[in-house]
């Protein structure tokens, strides 16, 4: 199904869980094995960019320190001929806010070719990593968007994650235009 070490920790707490309760493992692992993350929540996906085709993550639903850090952990998993990431503000920190987003920094640089970044507290992972991995910083993810948009190469990977009020699914919708119903 999806990757990442987080998923697969969930999948075999379930799986423990499921067997202690007498289920039947070998069908718990069975259904485990075709899930696919939703859309916002780590679906993957092909999109298109001018010349090819890119990987989009849609990681867009929420974000916390602890799923960006998985989220990027993914990413790096993904062979890509660059990786980028979108981000934006994690809300509802808190006076713990400014410090959670600087502390994303040295993840970002490990992970990261590009960061594109939205919202005022996405401005200090942004200022903090190198310059040569600086994309862009916008107000808003509306801002943002197109920004990331023209961006994009073919083979390139590219993360979206921030906070449901962040509203990054407006970026996601514009590297994947809706198809013409003809």
């Amino acid at each position: 199904g999806a990757p990442g070490g987080h998923r697969a920790r969930n999948a075999v707490a379930a799986l423990l869980a499921a067997t202690a309760l007498g289920a039947d493992l070998d069908r718990g692992a069975a259904a485990l094995a075709g899930f696919a993350p939703m859309a916002g929540r780590g679906a993957r996906r092909r999109i298109r960019v001018p010349g090819g085709e890119a990987l989009l993550l849609d990681e867009s639903y929420n974000a916390s320190s602890p799923a960006v850090r998985a989220a990027l952990a993914v990413l790096a998993l993904q062979p890509a001929r660059r990786r980028i990431v979108v981000l934006g503000d994690m809300l509802e920190l808190g006076e713990a806010g400014p410090a959670e987003h600087l502390g994303l920094a040295p993840d970002i640089a490990a992970c990261a070719d590009l960061l594109f970044a939205c919202g005022p507290l996405m401005r200090l992972p942004f200022a903090a990593i190198p310059p040569a991995q600086r994309g862009a910083h916008a107000p808003d993810s509306d801002a943002l968007a197109p920004i990331v948009a023209g961006a994009l190469r073919p083979g390139d990977a590219v993360l979206v994650k921030g906070s449901l009020g962040s509203r990054m699914k407006r970026v996601v919708l514009a590297l994947e235009p809706p198809e013409e119903v003809g």
